[in-house]
């Protein structure tokens, strides 16, 4: 990699922390930027704590910077006016300065959200930009800022994940961890065969490390990300509930009428589940991550079941320093689970 000084956005969150742990550990020097402190120290390792949208802070951060991850993001549970101006003004600000300052090289995470509920599955990369909430919104003006700023001869890779798991991995998937642990069934929609692909966070840090060491012709381009290897929901919740070792299974719940309580319940914000995710737990969910194996040489080392069972034993490990609950802030933190934390007498 010819990248010396980097700086990572969002160096606190899940990704940025397991990136930032992986440059130092290849020598390089790393600049952090997030809201929270740093979660460690190193010799090679600056931060910034302080908005990503600080024109004046990225100035100063970006001034003799190599490459810039940008991995700044809000989640879709976020209020829908915070989410665009994390999300498109935090880009803008950080592509932005990096042109002021010449910056030769951007990599931009997106998401496979950009896509919406897309009726073509695997989902290539040329498939629509179809947004159908505030957080696909969002994410597709970041990605048309991108292209514009690419046009302008600014190198932008941009990365587009599956939901990555990992160590530091809360969220929803606490929910399930929590009920393993407590010896319950978990449920799921209908019959729990759709396949819904995912993605360890290792791999994610891999291709990262990929497109940072590219040349520009291959950099400059955007590319699906997901485990090569997964399987329906239902296998990769039951391998949580037999790691568990309680005998328990996942049971599945009618389609409908499930929905609509759980539509309800979103709609009262009695629980954290949102209208996009409640279709990606109904129908197959994959992209097409040909493009990346082709042109950058990528290979994924984790399967589906890898990645959540990893995830799963370092929440076993580390629950105890983990709040019992969280205001699902960051994908780092468990989300409150609201009304669907009564349903567990019944499982």
């Amino acid at each position: 990699m010819t990248s010396d000084h980097i700086v990572v956005t969002g160096a606190c969150g899940m990704l940025g922390s397991h990136l930032v742990r992986r440059l130092l550990a290849e020598g390089h020097r790393v600049h952090g930027v997030d809201l929270l402190p740093a979660a460690h120290t190193h010799p090679r390792l600056a931060h910034s704590q302080g908005d990503v949208r600080d024109a004046a802070l990225l100035a100063r951060v970006l001034a003799d910077a190599s490459a810039v991850v940008h991995c700044a993001a809000a989640l879709p549970s976020y209020p829908a006016e915070m989410i665009r101006s994390i999300i498109v003004d935090g880009t803008h600000a950080v592509l932005g300065a990096a042109r002021r300052v010449q910056v030769p090289r951007v990599v931009h995470i997106s998401s496979t959200a950009v896509y919406g509920l897309p009726r073509l599955v695997p989902t290539p990369e040329d498939h629509p930009r179809e947004p159908v909430d505030a957080y696909t919104r969002a994410k597709v003006e970041a990605e048309l800022l991108v292209e514009r700023f690419r046009g302008d001869g600014l190198c932008v890779p941009v990365l587009r994940p599956k939901t990555f798991l990992g160590p530091g991995r809360m969220g929803l998937f606490a929910m399930l961890f929590e009920w393993a642990e407590e010896g319950r069934n978990f449920p799921v929609l209908g019959r729990g065969d759709v396949r819904v692909q995912m993605f360890a966070v290792e791999d994610l840090v891999d291709a990262v490390l990929t497109v940072l060491a590219a040349p520009d012709d291959i950099a400059a381009d955007t590319y699906n990300l997901g485990a090569a290897e997964f399987g329906t929901l239902r296998e990769d919740f039951q391998a949580v509930l037999d790691a568990a070792g309680h005998g328990r299974r996942v049971v599945g719940l009618p389609a409908v009428p499930a929905l609509a309580a759980l539509r309800a319940l979103e709609r009262s914000g009695l629980s954290p589940v949102y209208g996009r995710l409640l279709h990606k737990l109904r129908a197959d969910s994959y992209v097409s991550i040909d493009k990346a194996r082709e042109r950058l040489g990528f290979k994924p080392r984790f399967s589906n079941q890898d990645a959540i069972l990893g995830t799963y034993d370092w929440w076993r490990a580390n629950r105890s320093s983990a709040a019992a609950t969280g205001a699902g802030r960051t994908s780092r933190e468990p989300w409150r689970q609201g009304a669907l934390s009564l349903a567990k007498i019944f499982f």
